[in-house]
């Protein structure tokens, strides 16, 4: 039987999702639990999920408040702001451009823009995509602080990349990562550049009007007057509105990208079938590049980039509030979920890596192992009695992952716990792992600094040095 408390949502998913998806409704059903389960645990104000296997359509649903005062619910083509998802249109954009040979992205863009800093004439266009650049942010705290009045944005982007010519690297491109809105500047212009007009205009040619998207605006001015989620952010445990920042229209590369669920479906969908980029160049572009100190870098062409066991996620967050992701395992043609989870904020500002790993759980936890059992351990964390050995003997009976898998999705999950639902939580799960992993310094390090966090700094002190007896004799 459905809660009580679902019906409201539950019961119009029949009218929002296709019939042909609907028929899976044991994970119909699923889904909107865990949806209506986050709302409790992090004080959603609304949200909205698309779920899709191999371009079928699994899940479509929304819930909760466009905006509290209203109590106007949150509706499938409700306009969310999406942030830094704005990065994937001009990624997109570059990308075509790099198919189709008109740009290489391991030259420096200083080949196709003119008036950059001159320190930054070596930095190629595939390290501005990637925030290995090394350039530092144009604006400040100023310009985006909630109290009080906002110092003014460089009057236009020239001005805006003139203003850091004096300013020195944050590293050298290519050797760190440092996510800054920059970037997208220099992207900016080297798009303008090429097609010789504003970046709104070739957005809309190149993708809203391709894909016939109707409900996406680049930048706020555009929006219509209803139909727009209001913005909230938690302080204190409490929603609070928040005061978005005014960005001038050089910055629609980067942010101020309203969008519905739908339309950020199509676009997600179009691209991942080769209607924006082919396939093949695609799967080439999502492949992480290698940094000069040796690691992988988090982005692939600005794309977020990882592993979740055997598939390749690639995708995008807008902060706290939206993410995108797709996950595919060998190659784009089969086995590709797309998952979007949009809130217009939280209580507690929860991360929304964890929203979209806890829907992807519910609609597929044998595929998404890893994320099933997080899922698990937060609601046995959050529950009033905690039972260490009990929870370790359940896992080690029924967890489909063992071994560094099993610890390291317990780690992760504990310090989620720690960033999102408090210490007490986490220190239940780090707990879970040393009784798992007795022989993990790794899990008492963790559980370590849990307790120096908490205060007790004698515990702490105990714990860590367990933890340096159990490391290889050379990293004592």
């Amino acid at each position: 039987m459905i809660p009580r408390a679902l019906f409201r949502f539950v019961l119009p998913l029949a009218l929002l999702v296709p019939h042909s998806a609907y028929a899976a409704e044991p994970l119909a059903q699923a889904v909107s639990q865990q949806m209506h389960l986050n709302a409790q645990r992090y004080g959603i104000a609304g949200q909205a999920v698309f779920i899709a296997h191999d371009g079928k359509v699994l899940f479509r649903g929304a819930d909760g408040d466009a905006n509290l005062a209203t109590r106007k619910h949150i509706m499938v083509d409700t306009l969310f702001p999406v942030y830094s998802l704005s990065k994937l249109f001009a990624s997109t954009l570059v990308m075509q451009l790099a198919e189709q040979g008109r740009v290489e992205l391991d030259k420096p863009a200083s080949l196709y823009v003119h008036g950059l800093p001159v320190a930054w004439h070596h930095i190629t266009v595939r390290q501005f995509l990637n925030h290995t650049s090394g350039v530092p942010e144009y604006f400040g705290a100023a310009q985006t602080r909630d109290d009080g009045p906002r110092a003014a944005f460089p009057a236009s982007l020239q001005a805006a990349l003139d203003g850091l010519a004096g300013q020195p690297l944050q590293f050298a491109a290519g050797t760190d990562t440092r996510y800054t809105q920059t970037n997208y500047l220099v992207l900016t212009a080297l798009l303008e550049a090429h097609y010789g007009k504003p970046y709104e205009r070739i957005a809309d040619e190149r993708i809203l009007q391709k894909l016939g998207l109707k409900h996406t605006y680049l930048g706020a001015a555009a929006l219509p007057k209803a139909g727009v989620a209001t913005s909230y952010m938690g302080q204190d445990g409490a929603l609070q509105q928040s005061k978005e920042v005014t960005w001038p229209a050089y910055a629609h590369a980067h942010s101020d990208l309203y969008i519905s669920l739908d339309d950020l479906a199509s676009f997600l969908q179009a691209l991942a079938n080769g209607e924006l980029v082919g396939k093949a160049a695609l799967q080439q572009f999502w492949q992480a590049p290698v940094l000069a100190n040796g690691r992988r870098g988090g982005f692939a062409t600005g794309w977020e980039t990882g592993e979740m066991g055997p598939y390749h996620e690639v995708g995008h967050d807008g902060g706290t509030k939206v993410r995108a992701r797709i996950a595919y395992r060998g190659g784009l043609d089969r086995d590709r979920y797309t998952v979007i989870y949009l809130t217009n904020g939280s209580a507690r500002n929860v991360w929304s890596r964890s929203l979209v790993n806890s829907v992807m759980a519910a609609a597929a936890p044998d595929q998404f192992p890893a994320e099933a059992v997080s899922e698990q351990l937060i609601h046995a964390a959050l529950a009033p009695a905690f039972d260490s050995a009990a929870q370790a003997k359940s896992l080690q009976a029924r967890s489909p992952m063992q071994g560094a898998a099993l610890e390291q999705a317990i780690n992760n999950t504990g310090y989620m716990l720690r960033e999102n639902l408090g210490l007490d939580a986490a220190l239940r799960i780090f707990e879970l792992n040393t009784v798992l992993f007795p022989a993990s310094a790794n899990a008492w390090d963790s559980l370590a600094e849990a307790w120096q966090a908490r205060g007790d700094q004698a515990k702490a002190k105990l714990l860590y040095e367990k933890s340096r007896q159990l490391l290889p004799q050379g990293l004592k």
